[in-house]
């Protein structure tokens, strides 16, 4: 059955660019977005929804699928609010970075009957900038959509089948893998160069002030490291709260590294640490997620 009606729960630069991909993919039926009233204004202006609604159980009315794009601690709030509520034919999801707490949650709401009512998922895309002024229609386009399914759970079947073939046909790559794998490999590929990089620009601005021209005077290497640096703390806060056990022992790895560089700065161990790094561009690009027990486009 075609889905007529969508619900976006926060339109900000996600929430935003998965209404703008969802039309300009053909998607013709109505996306509601739900948010602070100035945030729904602009993105009905941008195009991103038809309508918006700031009361979440008035905007999941009439929709068979409802998306959770806010922080994670606000998905795992909205779960346990509207979960009870919606419908049993509603699909609720949500593009969450972290996948092993929002599931506790969803079990708690939906017991035996989680695998048909909920599909916890994850794309990994965004910016550094905030907010749906910044939404991008293309911004899914070649970008991997992690699911974390449950046991016995066939994400292909019924709605959830029916949404991944909008997300696919948004450009994004569906990969599967358990949430407690999905949140490791996350703090190694998307936390910790987020911390790396939040870390390194606080430094600088320790070491020179903040009026220093760093950015300009340090080329494209200083621009591409610090870019991230930028993202917001409200949506980092979750994360860093929900994946603290990996991000603490990713962490933990890459000083042990750093301190080894920094004590074989006049060693040919240094050579050996460009060696071993030269590895990671020569590996290739469909393979890498396999190797973390990735499956693309597995049915469960």
């Amino acid at each position: 059955m075609p889905v007529r009606q969508i619900t976006i729960i926060g339109t900000g630069l996600l929430g935003g660019s998965l209404g703008l991909a969802l039309k300009k993919s053909g998607y013709t039926g109505r996306i509601i977005g739900c948010d602070r009233a100035p945030v729904l204004e602009r993105a009905r202006k941008k195009g991103a929804i038809d309508e918006g609604r700031t009361n979440a159980s008035d905007a999941v009315r009439g929709s068979q699928i409802v998306i959770l794009a806010t922080p994670v601690g606000a998905i795992i709030d909205l779960i346990k609010e509207l979960g009870p509520a919606l419908p049993a034919k509603t699909l609720l999801t949500d593009v969450g970075s972290t996948k092993a707490e929002v599931l506790v949650s969803a079990h708690g709401v939906f017991g035996k009957n989680l695998p048909r009512r909920f599909l916890a998922g994850h794309p990994m895309a965004g910016k550094e900038q905030t907010g749906v002024e910044f939404a991008d229609p293309d911004l899914f386009r070649d970008a991997a959509w992690f699911l974390t399914p449950v046991a016995g759970q066939n994400v292909y079947d019924g709605l959830s089948g029916e949404f991944l073939g909008w997300v696919e046909k948004l450009g994004a790559r569906v990969l599967s893998m358990n949430a407690q794998e999905h949140d490791q490999l996350c703090a190694w590929i998307s936390h910790l160069p987020q911390m790396v990089s939040t870390a390194l620009a606080a430094t600088l601005v320790d070491e020179y002030g903040e009026d220093a021209p760093l950015l300009e005077a340090g080329g494209r290497a200083l621009r591409e490291m610090t870019r991230i640096s930028a993202s917001p703390y409200s949506m980092w806060r979750d994360i860093a709260l929900t994946n603290k056990k990996s991000i603490r022992e990713a962490l933990l790895k890459l000083e042990q590294r750093l301190a080894h560089i920094r004590e074989n700065l006049d060693t040919r161990e240094l050579a050996m640490e460009f060696e071993r790094a030269h590895h990671l561009r020569k590996a290739s690009p469909a393979n890498s997620p396999r190797r973390h027990g990735t499956t693309e486009k597995t049915k469960t």
